[in-house]
């Protein structure tokens, strides 16, 4: 019976972006790449402290973040930010996307279904690699003001419950969708709980698979 409704309605597909679609982190990359070395270096100097404290669980992930975030882009120029996206994409596409990945976003695509990247990297550094893939988008959103870019994000960091969140905010109600997700990390376990269809690390190598969570966080899912 559950197939048989499955079919009749419309199919979500959802994709992390970085270690999912990608080989590797896009952020942390692109910011060395629209920078340069040695103003990336002499900032990335500033986040020692912060990211101690995050080692030691005194700093949340969303809160180093937070910090990266006003240590790099606070007063930064929104249209030069965004044609270093565009950059980045055309000069990494090749050695960040995984070749899997990509035949599986067109499959999804070409089966019908809507398709969007779901990630907690900021949406300007992933809006070119959504568009050559042809697909949407929901990713962190930075704060912009008088052309500016403030050093802060607009929001929450799209991670965890946040993800679904955004997704329910922009499609409504996900019960209403057959929901396939693709994740790799443990920001992907609320997404990948809500999924009929949820595939835990799968373009990576068979070693790397082991451990999936999916399965244990759909049954808590359904049991709440």
């Amino acid at each position: 019976m559950d197939a048989k409704v499955n079919r009749t309605k419309r199919v979500l597909s959802v994709f992390d972006f970085d270690g999912t679609l990608t080989h590797r982190d896009s952020f942390i990359p692109f910011l060395r790449f629209a920078f340069g070395k040695r103003l990336f270096a002499r900032r990335l100097v500033k986040l020692a402290q912060p990211t101690f404290r995050c080692i030691r669980k005194k700093l949340t992930r969303d809160e180093l973040k937070e910090v990266l975030i006003e240590t790099f882009l606070t007063g930064v120029d929104e249209h030069w930010f965004r044609q270093q996206a565009e950059a980045f994409c055309s000069a990494y596409w090749a050695r960040l996307m995984r070749p899997s990945g990509l035949l599986a976003v067109a499959a999804e695509v070409n089966s019908g279904a809507e398709v969007t990247i779901c990630s907690a990297s900021p949406a300007m550094v992933l809006q070119p690699f959504a568009d050559r893939l042809g697909i949407k988008l929901i990713g962190t959103l930075l704060e912009v003001a008088d052309g500016k870019l403030t050093g802060r994000i607009t929001g929450h960091n799209c991670r965890c419950g946040q993800k679904v969140k955004r997704l329910e905010s922009i499609y409504g109600q996900l019960e209403e969708y057959h929901l396939r997700a693709w994740g790799d990390t443990r920001g992907d376990y609320e997404l990948l709980a809500t999924a009929q269809d949820a595939h835990w690390r799968h373009f990576h190598p068979a070693w790397s698979k082991l451990r999936s969570p999916v399965k244990k966080l759909s049954l808590a899912e359904r049991n709440r």
